[in-house]
């Protein structure tokens, strides 16, 4: 398996340059980066500033790991707005189009939400409402995926949506495209259940893999600490992606909390990751 952070562990404000230099030199294998509404790489991204990207990584001798965004927070496939929802499927196409030019496989894709705690204000949808509008945008975006080369994957957030892995299971192959798999993040996963769980039963499903560490004691936001820090059981996540012949990368996702020398995260999440693969040398 290869090593990833993902951009949201820098600082606010950190450029893409700055991202890949720091995480080259704390020894990730890849980066994953993020489509934005506005800023390096958005919505009105152009072909030159995505081969600038692309440079920056070669000359690097980075890779790219995945190609993540936030907007789906903002535009909802599940919401109750028309315009929200076709605001939505466009993100995505063009998240598609963007990973396709930067040789990425799969992308990261939040298929809305019944309710968000997290996000004051946001809409709540009926959850049968948000099933069947959820299913009807990612089948009229597999085409779009198969025709790109870039797979879809589901992640599993904290929306009140797809709770199991049952659930995503069936999500998953009611398209029945391998253009659509899962973006399983191990410590999301923590909150309703046992990631080895979701991953043994997800399977071949799993495109790509998100680290976190979560204490539940400390229960919303606040449980997520450095990885080994929490409850994840890492050998027994470890042992079930061996399992099921995962061999992709696995993306450490941190949030950049440190009050001090906010950098330090990349480079403890690289060692604590090197133990959780078995690359420590002692």
């Amino acid at each position: 398996m290869k090593k990833g952070i993902n951009i949201w562990s820098f600082r606010e404000g950190t450029t893409i340059a700055d991202s890949i230099r720091l995480a080259k030199k704390a020894g990730f294998d890849g980066i994953e980066l993020s489509l934005n509404e506005t800023g390096e790489l958005s919505l009105a991204s152009s072909d030159q500033e995505v081969r600038r990207i692309k440079e920056m990584l070669a000359e690097a001798e980075l890779e790219i790991a995945g190609l993540a965004t936030g907007l789906y927070w903002s535009y909802p496939m599940t919401s109750g707005n028309e315009a929200t929802r076709a605001k939505a499927i466009d993100v995505c196409k063009k998240q598609l189009e963007l990973a396709a030019a930067l040789g990425v496989d799969t992308i990261l894709v939040i298929p809305g939400a019944v309710g968000v705690d997290f996000i004051p204000g946001s809409e709540t949808v009926d959850y049968e409402y948000a099933y069947d509008r959820a299913l009807e945008a990612i089948g009229k975006l597999v085409p779009h995926a198969e025709s790109a080369g870039v797979s879809i994957g589901i992640e599993n957030v904290w929306n009140k949506f797809l709770l199991s892995p049952l659930e995503l299971r069936t999500f998953i192959d009611a398209h029945g495209s391998n253009y659509v798999g899962s973006y399983f993040d191990v410590g999301n996963a923590l909150q309703n259940g046992y990631p080895e769980h979701w991953i043994r039963i997800l399977g071949s499903r799993i495109k790509k893999v998100h680290f976190k560490d979560y204490r539940r004691a400390a229960g919303g936001l606040h449980g997520f600490v450095d990885l080994l820090a929490g409850d994840v059981n890492y050998p027994a996540v470890m042992g079930a992606l061996e399992a099921v012949g995962y061999n992709n990368y696995v993306t450490a996702e941190m949030i950049p909390t440190y009050t001090h020398h906010s950098e330090q995260i990349i480079f403890n999440s690289s060692l604590a990751m090197d133990a959780i693969l078995g690359r420590r040398q002692t």
